[in-house]
């Protein structure tokens, strides 16, 4: 097998390859320790709706909690889902100049310890999913099948990020699911607009890969839309706002929430305004920024549910 500590192509200087122990370094990267922010785009929605749950019952005493549970289980599911999609991508990967030195295709990790990697962090995410009522722990587990197909879905249609969106906004629902043991037209307002952001902010991502991609019949939105892609984001992004406002309008959400989405569409906005299509590290970055247009929409959510409680 390949040398343990070599680094990833597109993933170098990061804490993983200055500090962690050799050993442990190809499973950090299996599970994207490395690019943390596919977890913090995972965990958005989460907090969201956690934010948005606790201003509808008037009781933020238990969101800390709620929070904290959903980080662990954020990371913890995001790195599950890689750890699948590097197996199940293991062969694409080795013929992709951006992806061929991933821990599976290089070499670091075979089929099996990844496997067993896995089951051991789906293990760690049942463990945070016990800690809610049995109608939440049943709506995550439900989330499992979106997962488990979504890396065959770029195989066959030209909108797999859709099915990311779907995978990746299911933290939407289990706010109220934890509140609430139910779902209601907000939660699947709120899973709807976070459906739509995921699009528009994948399909950013995948313009990274689009001349690998059409090498290797892989198929995005991003070559769907091409050289469309920006009014396609702005109508993906514009959809996300008004979904998402339709669930604060259905929560009778108070300004701090507004305020909150309205900086979130600000940043959506600049996001469509700094977009070049050829420039990959202009890409990544501007993916990566989506973390703090979450951020920026979870703070509003958050202060409105402290000024809901305080009467």
């Amino acid at each position: 097998m390949s040398e343990a500590g070599a680094r990833v192509a597109d993933s170098t200087g990061n804490w993983v390859d200055t500090r962690a122990p050799v050993w442990l370094r190809p499973y950090l990267r299996l599970s994207r320790f490395d690019r943390p922010i596919g977890s913090w785009l995972l965990l958005m929605p989460c907090w969201w709706s956690a934010a948005l749950a606790a201003g509808i019952s008037g009781r933020p005493g238990a969101l800390p909690l709620t929070v904290a549970l959903f980080f662990i289980g954020a990371f913890v599911m995001r790195g599950a889902g890689c750890t699948w999609n590097d197996i199940t991508d293991r062969d694409l990967d080795a013929k992709v100049e951006r992806t061929r030195s991933r821990p599976i295709p290089a070499g670091q990790v075979g089929v099996a310890q990844a496997m067993a990697f896995l089951v051991l962090q789906a293990l760690v995410g049942l463990a945070v999913l016990l800690q809610f009522n049995r109608f939440a722990i049943l709506t995550g587990i439900a989330s499992l099948a979106v997962v488990a197909i979504y890396p065959f879905m770029k195989r066959i249609t030209w909108w797999p990020q859709v099915v990311l969106g779907l995978a990746f906004s299911w933290g939407a629902l289990m706010g109220f699911a934890v509140e609430f043991a139910r779902l209601d037209a907000v939660a699947l307002l709120l899973y709807a607009g976070s459906i739509s952001w995921v699009i528009g902010y994948d399909t950013i991502y995948a313009h990274q890969d689009v001349e690998d991609d059409a090498l290797i019949g892989i198929k995005s939105t991003a070559r769907l839309f091409a050289a469309n892609t920006k009014p396609a984001l702005a109508a993906f992004y514009a959809l996300a706002v008004v979904l998402i406002g339709g669930a604060l309008w259905l929560a009778a959400a108070r300004w701090p929430a507004w305020l909150g989405l309205a900086a979130f569409a600000a940043h959506l906005v600049w996001q469509i305004n700094r977009l070049e299509l050829g420039n990959s590290p202009l890409c990544l970055t501007l993916f990566r920024s989506n973390r703090d247009a979450g951020l920026l929409l979870f703070a509003g959510l958050l202060a409105d549910a402290v000024l809901r409680a305080a009467g």
